[in-house]
């Protein structure tokens, strides 16, 4: 058998008017993750970067999204349909050098490695090959026309559908995703015409005239598979999202990952949980989070682009985006963690505590009620209740040290640019705006005075 190149071709210029959105119905996300992410994901062990996309409506935001894909975009600057698309991308497809186009609508987020195999097992059996499925409801796919011997005869979109002229429906769907041998389907796009309700150029055309010209063509059934199954509106979107994280739930618990509750945990598809961590409902994690073996997470907890260690402790009611929490660290309740935020080994954490670009060293503690932003905090040290690091000034941000073993007492205000040295000691209530070296006390706060209470009568 000659050697074979695939070129997938992603079609996702719509805006998909249904999702009553001014985006590309494309960055629509699931899981905080746009559904072009997904395609894409299925098609990399496929054909690797192999990989060039059709975009049109709101194209530069698509590109910011995707800015390792954005060097091979065809700009479909009007939309006229997915057999326009696909002219518009054929002399592309051509120069890739690729003897087959495989083509898929970017909408198809549930899509499967295994789903796509399928239909990579007609190359060089066919020159047109397509997915069919025979979902419960048909909807607007469009229908597959086979003849009495079961060979394929055409598409015919479901608007267009004539019982007179196509016979009784069968059930059977177009999927939407194609296998074309470009040496022999190339001639044919010049042939598509938009006579039809919608006055588009429709791919599924080339179906019906591939037949007309003799050439073979083979539609791959692949039953009731809904991930083959386009989105077009919020209902299916959620149904979709609701498919994927059940899927990815799953898989974990499959993998030894002990998951409380799992009907209340969203993971998403880029998280890696580790077996033997464990994970209590309600729980969100998302981005490139990574949860180690033996770190348990409680529940109610929003988790973005998170690392954690064995042996950590994340109790309930937290939300942490963009933070390493270390091994043996304990965070909450109530905390929130922001980008840059590291806590070292045993370090601790309470309710209400802030973090933003600040590390707490190793055993270092706040308890509650702190704002630590800017911050390098040394090992051992404890901050008391109701410290803030006054880290902005207006127009800039500065960073305030404080040394290894300090001890800052409640309702502390640090003024940065401001060090506190190892083993000092902050007195309650002061507002510190000058370094304190190593082992002296810091205390800044007006005297105190008592008045005499009298109570004046008439």
């Amino acid at each position: 058998m000659p050697e074979t190149k695939t070129t997938a071709l992603v079609l996702a210029a719509g805006k998909g008017t249904r999702m009553r959105s001014p985006k590309a119905k494309v960055l629509q996300t699931l899981l905080n993750e746009p559904m072009l992410f997904y395609v894409y994901e299925a098609l990399a062990p496929i054909v690797r970067d192999n990989v060039l996309t059709v975009v049109g409506h709101d194209a530069d935001n698509v590109a910011k999204a995707f800015p390792a894909m954005a060097d091979r975009f065809v700009m479909q600057a009007e939309q006229l349909g997915t057999g326009h698309a696909l002219q518009v991308a054929w002399e592309a497809v051509e120069k890739s050098g690729a003897t087959h186009c495989l083509v898929i609508n970017g909408d198809t987020p549930l899509v499967t490695v295994e789903a796509l195999d399928r239909l990579m097992a007609a190359q060089g059996c066919c020159d047109l090959a397509f997915m069919t499925i025979t979902p419960r409801d048909t909807g607007a796919f469009g229908r597959v026309v086979r003849d009495t011997e079961r060979r394929i005869k055409a598409i015919v979109e479901a608007k267009d559908y004539d019982f007179s002229l196509h016979g009784p429906v069968t059930g059977e769907v177009n999927a939407g995703i194609y296998l074309l041998k470009v040496a022999t389907l190339g001639p044919l796009l010049e042939k598509l015409e938009n006579a039809n309700k919608s006055g588009e150029y429709y791919i599924t055309d080339l179906v019906g005239l591939a037949v007309e010209q003799g050439l073979s063509v083979d539609g791959v059934q692949a039953g009731n598979d809904i991930s083959l199954m386009g989105i077009n509106s919020p209902r299916e979107l959620i149904a979709a999202e609701g498919t994927l994280r059940t899927r990815i739930v799953d898989e974990l618990i499959d993998s030894g990952v002990l998951i409380h509750n799992p009907g209340t945990v969203i993971i998403g598809p880029r998280v890696v949980v580790e077996p033997g961590a464990e994970i209590f409902g309600h729980c969100e994690l998302y981005g490139a989070s990574k949860v180690a073996a033996g770190a348990r997470l409680g529940s109610y907890n929003h988790i973005t682009d998170a690392t954690f260690a064995p042996g950590c402790v994340v109790r309930e009611f937290n939300h942490i985006e963009g933070a390493e929490v270390g091994e043996g660290v304990t965070v909450g309740p109530y905390s929130r963690l922001r980008p840059g935020a590291r806590l070292e080994k045993n370090a601790r954490i309470g309710n209400f505590v802030e973090m933003k670009k600040a590390v707490l060293g190793e055993g270092a503690k706040a308890s509650h009620l702190t704002y630590l932003g800017d911050a390098e905090v040394g090992a051992g040290a404890n901050i008391g209740a109701g410290t803030i690091t006054c880290n902005y000034d207006g127009k800039n941000k500065f960073l305030t040290r404080i040394g290894a073993g300090a001890f800052i007492g409640s309702n502390t205000a640090l003024v940065a640019p401001v060090s506190v040295g190892d083993n000092a000691l902050i007195g309650a209530g002061s507002t510190i705006t000058k370094d304190v070296p190593d082992n002296q006390t810091g205390i800044a706060r007006g005297k105190q005075v008592n008045l005499n209470r009298s109570l004046k009568r008439n």
